[in-house]
């Protein structure tokens, strides 16, 4: 008969209070590692439009920033007297953008909005006696086409909502171009020593690429609005000063912008006879071309050159998530997130790092 096992002595183990054990860190870090990635997803859900807001404050600081450094070139003052000509500017377009807009071509857009919803019931109408859609499906797709854009527009919510946004995205974007290098050191501060030499190589790429980015949109915009609106004219196209207008604003959205710009002209062409539908759509074929063939290729050699597709993708995706200013921001996020990647995989690789003026391959 085997004799019993002696007692053993009791041994005191490390329990989940006990920070100082390695297996109990190694747990803890896990867990905090899960914990705030579950808080940063919740977060982001949450605050969604803040977000955006944020966002547009520092691209459109970008942009200030941009104008500034173009401004001294041929105006050698200190940097707050070309900061504040700029915002100057800046606001004085704006308000001009919102006159113009209300005063001179305010009637139009009512015919406008009329001419578009009997064009496209025209199509629906054409469609259904082609038997391309059931009888009567042409009003249930344009409920759905209306509820699209209202999902669309839901971030920003009302006019009021919309005004208010675009007031806090100035001021935001006002404070930061100020005083760029208190919120960089804000921001490097949080990180440890050994990778804040890396975070300010980033951001000064980033923020490059962004202002030459920004500044190429800028001159698509000016170009395609401008050549619109003369070429419209010139061919008898109703309501060509605010066709120029909206095309020049679409411009900003790369794909979806020329789409719907494309659309409205089309549609108020033929609203006019054959003539000027042909006219419109041969204008907006020689624009989107030029702009296409000649100015986006060159200021893509200057910058970050974004993928047609890539860049759809994430408008959809930032559209879905955040609304209309997700739409707005989905290029500059892009390119944002592109160049700091490239980044880090050249020091990583242990190559040096790209200069600022240096095109991104």
């Amino acid at each position: 008969m085997a004799e019993p096992a002696p007692d053993l002595p009791y041994v005191e183990r490390p329990g989940p209070a006990e920070f100082r054990d390695p297996v109990t860190r190694t747990e803890l870090r896990r867990a905090t590692v899960w914990l705030g990635l579950a808080l940063l997803i919740a977060g982001v859900i949450t605050l969604a439009q803040p977000l955006m807001l944020i966002v547009g404050g520092m691209v459109f600081s970008v942009l200030l920033d941009g104008g500034t450094r173009l401004l001294g070139r041929i105006l050698p003052v200190r940097r707050g007297i070309r900061l504040s000509l700029v915002i100057l500017f800046a606001v004085a377009f704006l308000a001009w953008t919102f006159w113009f807009a209300g005063t001179t071509i305010g009637a139009q857009a009512e015919a406008l909005r009329a001419v578009v919803t009997a064009q496209i019931e025209r199509l629906m109408g054409w469609a259904s006696g082609m038997g391309l859609l059931p009888k009567d499906e042409h009003f249930d797709l344009g409920a759905q086409v209306a509820g699209s854009l209202g999902r669309l527009t839901s971030a920003v919510g009302t006019a009021l909502g919309a005004v208010t946004s675009g007031l806090l995205i100035i001021v935001i974007g006002i404070f930061i171009a100020v005083e760029p290098h208190l919120y960089d050191r804000g921001v490097a501060w949080m990180l440890p020593l050994r990778h804040r030499d890396r975070f300010y190589i980033i951001t000064n790429r980033v923020g490059a690429t962004l202002r030459r980015l920004l500044f190429g949109r800028l001159v698509g915009m000016v170009f395609e609005g401008v050549f619109t609106f003369a070429m419209l004219s010139i061919g008898g196209v109703p309501m060509a000063a605010l066709l120029g207008l909206l095309t020049g604003l679409l411009a900003f959205l790369p794909n979806i912008g020329a789409i719907a710009s494309g659309v409205l002209m089309v549609a108020v062409g033929f609203s006019a006879g054959p003539n000027a539908g042909l006219w419109a759509i041969f204008v907006y074929f020689f624009v989107q071309n030029v702009d296409g063939y000649l100015v986006v290729p060159y200021i893509a050699r200057r910058t970050v050159d974004l993928a047609p597709a890539l860049v759809l993708a994430a408008q959809l995706i930032m559209g879905a998530l955040f609304g209309i200013l997700g739409l707005l921001l989905a290029d500059p996020v892009l390119a944002t997130l592109k160049v700091s990647l490239q980044e880090l995989s050249r020091m990583r690789a242990g190559e040096p790092p790209t200069e600022p003026g240096e095109p991104i391959e």
